[in-house]
C-alpha cells in the first residue's frame, strides 16, 4: 500500500534498521532474507535521498537524517498498533489481551501480587506477564515492549511518558531477633559497627543506591559483608547472623511474618521511597489500557499509606 508515493510496508522494515544498523540482523527479525532487506534499504535511500546506514569500521551507524528518524518512525508504528488493537467498547469480563508489566521483586511481592490476583477475578481471560526491569529498560519501553511500568521516581524523570506516583514507603532496619547485642533500638555507632548486607542491582554490581546516598551526607561508608541482587532474599541472609539490612517498610513487615527477625527504626533520617507507575502514551486513550491502570491504582490505594514527609530516595 502506498501513502503519498511510499511504500508503507518499508516502516517496518526502516524501524528494524534504525534499530539493528545491522542488514542482516535486521532480514533475521523481519524473516524476510538478506536479500529482501537490503532491496527495501535500496528504496529507502533513494525515497530519503540519503545513505540513512553508513559503514564506520566494521560497523554500521546511522547518518543524522536516520538519526532523525528513529522517533518518529518508531512513534507512528506504536500509534497504528494501538489503533488495530482497539474496539467499539472494553468489557474486562470477556476481554481477550495480554498485558506486559515491568516491576521489582520488592514491587511485586507488596503490590503487583495483588493486582494479578483482583485482574484474574475482574477479567478472567486478561494474561499478565511479569518481569523484572531490564538493565536497557528506558529502551525497551521505549520501543513499545512493555505497557506498564512502576519504578522509583527518579529514575522515571527523563521518560517522555506519562506517569503517576502509585505509592510511598519508608526504611526500617531488619536484625535476627537472636542478636545479641542489639535491643529494641539502634544507635547511628551501633549502625555503623554492624556488618551489612545490601542488594546490588544491575549486570555490572554498581554502587549501592542507598550507599550514594549515605556516603556523601555522613562522610562514612557502612561495613558491606553480603550482598544480592534483588530485595526479597535480603530477610534471609540477616537470619543467624550478627548483620543488619535496611530495605523497604513494607517488604520488611512481610519479612518479620515469615521469619525470625525484628524490626528497627533506621538511625539516620532516610527520604521515603516513591513508587511510580508510567505507560506508554500511544496507549493512553486505549480503554483497555486505561482499566488496566485503574486496577493499579485501585490496588496501589490499599495499601496502608502512612504520614511520610516530602522527598525521596531511589533505594
Amino acid at each position: 500500500m502506498r501513502f503519498e508515493r511510499f511504500d508503507l510496508n518499508l516502516l517496518v522494515i526502516l524501524d528494524t534498521l534504525l534499530e539493528e544498523r545491522n542488514v542482516t540482523k535486521a532480514s533475521e527479525r523481519l524473516h524476510i532474507g538478506q536479500s529482501g532487506a537490503s532491496a527495501a534499504l535500496k528504496r529507502l535511500r533513494e525515497h530519503f535521498g540519503d545513505e540513512l546506514l553508513v559503514p564506520v569500521g566494521r560497523r554500521m551507524t546511522l547518518t543524522p537524517l536516520a538519526q532523525t528518524l528513529v522517533e518518529p518512525v518508531r512513534e507512528a508504528l506504536l500509534q497504528v498498533r494501538a489503533a488495530l488493537s482497539r474496539r467499539p467498547a472494553f468489557d474486562p469480563q470477556t476481554e481477550h489481551r495480554r498485558f506486559t508489566l515491568c516491576a521489582s521483586d520488592y514491587v511485586t511481592t507488596v503490590l503487583m501480587a495483588d493486582v494479578i490476583r483482583h485482574i484474574a477475578e475482574q477479567a478472567p481471560h486478561v494474561s499478565i506477564e511479569l518481569r523484572r526491569p531490564p538493565r536497557d529498560f528506558a529502551e525497551v519501553f521505549d520501543r513499545g515492549e512493555l505497557d506498564l511500568i512502576v519504578m522509583p521516581e527518579p529514575y522515571l524523570t527523563q521518560f517522555t511518558h506519562p506517569s503517576t506516583p502509585l505509592f510511598r514507603d519508608t526504611h526500617v532496619c531488619l536484625v535476627w531477633s537472636g542478636h545479641p547485642s542489639v535491643g529494641e533500638s539502634l544507635t547511628f555507632e551501633q549502625y555503623m559497627a554492624l556488618g551489612h548486607v545490601v542488594v546490588r542491582l544491575g549486570e555490572d554490581a554498581r554502587a549501592v543506591m542507598f550507599e550514594e546516598w549515605f556516603q556523601p551526607r555522613y562522610g562514612r561508608q557502612r561495613r558491606i559483608e553480603c550482598s544480592v541482587d534483588n530485595f526479597s532474599t535480603l530477610p534471609l541472609l540477616v537470619v543467624g547472623t550478627q548483620r543488619v539490612a535496611t530495605l523497604h517498610r513494607r517488604l520488611a513487615e512481610h519479612a518479620v511474618r515469615h521469619l525470625p527477625l525484628r524490626m528497627l527504626e533506621v538511625p539516620v533520617d532516610v527520604p521515603p521511597l516513591v513508587e511510580t507507575m508510567a505507560w506508554p502514551r500511544h496507549l493512553q486513550n486505549d480503554p483497555a489500557h486505561a482499566w488496566l491502570r485503574e486496577q493499579v491504582q485501585m490496588v496501589a490505594a490499599r495499601l496502608d499509606h502512612r504520614s511520610i514527609p516530602d522527598g525521596s530516595f531511589t533505594g
